[in-house]
């Protein structure tokens, strides 16, 4: 049984971040016995992730309200009214407010409650005194994305980008490394676009610079995805020559044919994207890139695809992140001739084989180095370049930091032992 609100966040970091926002209001508004579902919608597999956590929350919990919101509930928020194990629906923009959440406890009548996400305009800077003991905090800077991928269904699902005032980020990231948290990542849908709605258009590259000047107590800054199509002289500078950023960038990539990144609808080329990583790596050498991939887009035939799996090693990716193409009802991508999902798991096979081929290599060649690392919980420890170290013996206490002799490699992860 549950006694206070248990808030279950699915996918990405952005949704990681307000779901602690969304354990404050909840708790403040007096919802115990309460397990709110934060749903993702960017593959149909993630909404049925969605379903299954929540059938799985009920049997769980059987006395419980069962409360569903995020980019799923945002985008069909009948669909999950209509399942039986669901008390209440709220939209994105709502679960954000502190009014929604007193409204809920006052009235559960109200099942559903969900405006349009194209009407809002401001993103609020929620301030959050701390993640309990973790050594990472996530810090949104922005919501929603002006772009209109064919694949995407995120944008009805978070609406427009809008932006977190540079002064409200600042001070939270200062409340944060005052809670202790050693590492703050910035997160958003589409945070390179940053601050084009806000007075004076401050670029990301100003607002990193803000906080690394703001707040010189911050261990590390890290970035979470980003468009590398939209990232500015500055925020290009910081990243090459600031330590204190984390020498890892995980880039939108989506497709390594321009054909196909022309038919996403993507701003930059096969050759912008590889050129970039080149331009970081010969300022940066420790430098290390992630990347989204997705497999089987619509009239990918096997020679674009093969462009896909050879980007992994002309641009010298590390990490990848393989979605199988997903058709979204509503998107340009659904309508597009598309490929058997036979063909489609294959490809997306062959792509998660290279990135675990090229994961594997990276960490090969750091075995027998020295790194600093933050300690996390569970005897691990994250280096800057995102690589994960179990660690050999104990290493202090959650959110030190830790100098570690790399020892070998298992699976895909590092062991290490402090030094």
């Amino acid at each position: 049984m549950t006694a206070a609100p248990d808030i279950i966040s699915l996918g990405c970091r952005l949704n990681a971040a307000e779901g602690e926002v969304m354990r404050r209001l909840a708790g403040k508004a007096g919802l115990s016995n309460t397990v709110v579902i934060n749903t993702c919608a960017v593959t149909n597999e993630a909404v049925r992730g969605a379903r299954q956590s929540i059938r799985r929350a009920r049997r769980e919990n059987p006395q419980a309200r069962i409360v569903v919101t995020g980019c799923a509930a945002q985008t069909a928020p009948q669909d999950f009214a209509a399942m039986p194990e669901v008390d209440a629906v709220l939209g994105n923009q709502e679960k954000l407010e502190d009014r929604e959440w007193r409204a809920l406890a006052e009235n559960p009548a109200e099942a559903v409650r969900v405006n349009d996400i194209m009407s809002v305009r401001e993103t609020a800077g929620h301030m959050i005194d701390g993640y309990g003991d973790r050594a990472r905090a996530f810090l949104q800077i922005q919501n929603g994305c002006d772009h209109r991928c064919t694949f995407c269904i995120i944008p009805f699902g978070r609406g427009n980008s809008r932006s977190a005032p540079v002064a409200n980020v600042v001070a939270q990231a200062q409340r944060l490394t005052e809670a202790g948290h050693r590492e703050l990542v910035l997160t958003g849908v589409d945070i390179t676009s940053y601050g084009a709605d806000l007075e004076g258009a401050p670029k990301l590259g100003a607002l990193v610079a803000a906080i690394l000047d703001g707040v010189p107590d911050l261990y590390r800054l890290r970035l979470s995805s980003v468009d590398g199509a939209e990232i500015d002289e500055q925020l290009f500078k910081r990243i090459a020559e600031d330590e204190r950023v984390a020498p890892y960038l995980h880039l939108s990539l989506q497709a390594g044919d321009n054909l196909i990144l022309k038919r996403m609808k993507r701003r930059h080329t096969r050759e912008q994207a590889i050129a970039l990583c080149h331009e970081l790596r010969a300022r940066r050498p420790e430098i290390a890139f992630g990347a989204d991939i997705i497999a089987g887009f619509p009239t990918e035939t096997e020679e674009m695809f093969a462009r896909s799996l050879s980007i992994v090693d002309e641009a010298g990716l590390q990490y990848l992140h393989v979605f199988p193409f997903s058709p979204r009802e509503g998107t340009p991508a659904a309508r597009m001739p598309q490929l058997g999902r036979a063909c489609v798991k294959e490809r997306a096979a062959r792509l998660r084989a290279k990135g675990a081929e090229a994961l594997a290599n990276f960490l090969d060649g750091l075995v027998g180095s020295e790194k600093d690392a933050i300690v996390e919980s569970g005897g691990r420890a994250r280096l800057g370049n995102f690589a994960s170290v179990k660690l050999e013996g104990g290493a202090g206490p959650v959110g030190e930091v830790a100098r570690l002799r790399l020892t070998a490699r298992e699976g895909d992860m590092l062991l290490g032992a402090p030094l």
